[in-house]
């Protein structure tokens, strides 16, 4: 299933600074049941944004309208847990685009990459400095370039690099999942095959 290319990202941001955010917070094991990666965004922190009564929560960030964004940042260790996917589709579904930690969980990290959510590991001092400049100004605008590995606090220039795996990184520029970028190279692999020696 192709996603939405990733190229440059400039957007406001919407801060979790909570650490050890796991799968179970991000997506409750009661909302796996579904196949599908569609509606799962309804449920991201299910239990942190709704109360009993499903009336939202109005000391939780993504019910207060001050913050908005593609960009998600969260604290250190985020999606910690179990290696259930859904947590990563609930990102996406939801409309980020990107989360920025000062440290991911391997699995979660790996699950954002399939499928268009790019996870942005930044020093923890960075990631401190963004927390700061949101505090500050919610409006203010991180500009995230894949092409070039950078992230930047548009207000101030501050700006660091991140590492991506080379594969992932040209997947998600071209918007493929596994399955497409086989399928973009379907030809270059036939070739190859009729030259075995069968």
């Amino acid at each position: 299933m192709a996603y939405d290319k990733f190229n440059i990202l400039t957007s406001s941001a919407v801060p979790l600074p909570i650490e050890n955010v796991d799968t179970d917070q991000i997506i409750p094991a009661r909302f796996l049941k579904a196949t599908k990666r569609e509606g799962f965004g309804d449920n991201l922190f299910r239990d942190w944004r709704y109360n009993g009564d499903d009336s939202p929560k109005a000391d939780f960030v993504l019910n207060d309208s001050t913050y908005s964004g593609k960009i998600l940042v969260g604290g250190k260790n985020f999606g910690s847990g179990s290696s259930r996917e859904h947590a990563a589709w609930a990102v996406y579904d939801y409309g980020f685009r990107a989360v920025v930690s000062s440290f991911f969980a391997d699995i979660f990290k790996g699950n954002c990459l399939n499928i268009g959510v790019l996870p942005v590991q930044v020093s923890p001092e960075f990631a401190d400095t963004i927390f700061k400049a949101i505090e500050a100004d919610p409006k203010t605008e991180l500009e995230i370039n894949l092409p070039n590995q950078t992230i930047t606090l548009l207000a101030t220039g501050q700006q660091e690099s991140f590492a991506i795996n080379g594969y992932k990184k040209n997947n998600m520029i071209n918007g493929f999942d596994d399955i497409d970028y086989l399928q973009n190279i379907k030809e270059d692999i036939v070739t190859f095959a009729d030259k075995l020696p069968y």
